[in-house]
């Protein structure tokens, strides 16, 4: 089962930022912690601390290999992706050959590849926070006030894990444990789709929240 509810919205949006892209930035190291939200958000800030005061910037935590012990696997395919609009691509660029450290394990940061966003039908999010809303019946309905603030069209849902039990997510901020859901929009346009992409949903996108990928066939693409 997966709980789902369909939004739809009229009226403007105008950011004035222009066209996004993504920097895919390949990443070395051995390990990094499984939750590094927070402290991978802390190291690039430490980098440049303008980043702290881009609104429309999202950076999404790098995959691995989890040990289930607490640390995850870098492997080849490890990278740290983020959006920003394309006039703020020198703001992130400066990260391209730093060291940054994650806890006790140090990542180095190579030179990233710039993709434009590709619209798709179908997007995917691991974890989206909106503050107050920790069900799912009253956080789907959070979600749907917020497609209608950026105009899109779709329907919405959380998917289910393979006990059939809805997949509610957790990350720390220092010393807060904040909920969220997995979440899924299908049924979009192209135009939606890629300002869904652009502007993700619920909180905390400075953190890997809110930042939707193309979804096929069981994994983000």
């Amino acid at each position: 089962m997966i709980a789902s509810i369909n939004a739809s919205a009229t009226g403007d949006t105008d950011s004035g930022l222009g066209d996004f892209v993504e920097l895919s930035f390949p990443v070395q190291g051995k390990y990094a912690p499984a939750d590094h939200n927070y402290g991978l958000f802390a190291a690039l800030v430490r980098i440049n601390p303008e980043i702290r005061q881009q609104k429309a910037l999202s950076i999404l935590t790098i995959p691995g290999l989890a040990d289930k012990k607490g640390k995850i696997l870098i492997t080849e395919n490890s990278c740290l992706r983020i959006r920003v609009p394309i006039i703020q691509i020198p703001l992130v660029y400066k990260l391209a050959g730093k060291r940054i450290c994650l806890g006790i394990h140090e990542i180095q940061i190579g030179i990233p590849k710039i993709f434009t966003l590709k619209p798709a039908k179908t997007l995917r999010a691991r974890i989206v926070v909106i503050k107050g809303y920790s069900e799912p019946e009253s956080f789907l309905t959070a979600v749907q006030r917020q497609l209608d603030n950026l105009e899109i069209s779709a329907k919405v849902s959380i998917p289910t894990n393979k006990n059939g039990e809805l997949i509610r997510k957790t990350l720390k901020v220092k010393r807060y444990t904040i909920v969220g859901f997995t979440t899924e929009v299908s049924d979009l346009s192209e135009d939606n789709s890629l300002k869904l992409q652009q502007w993700g949903i619920g909180g905390k996108r400075h953190l890997g929240c809110g930042y939707f990928l193309p979804y096929k066939r069981g994994r983000n693409v």
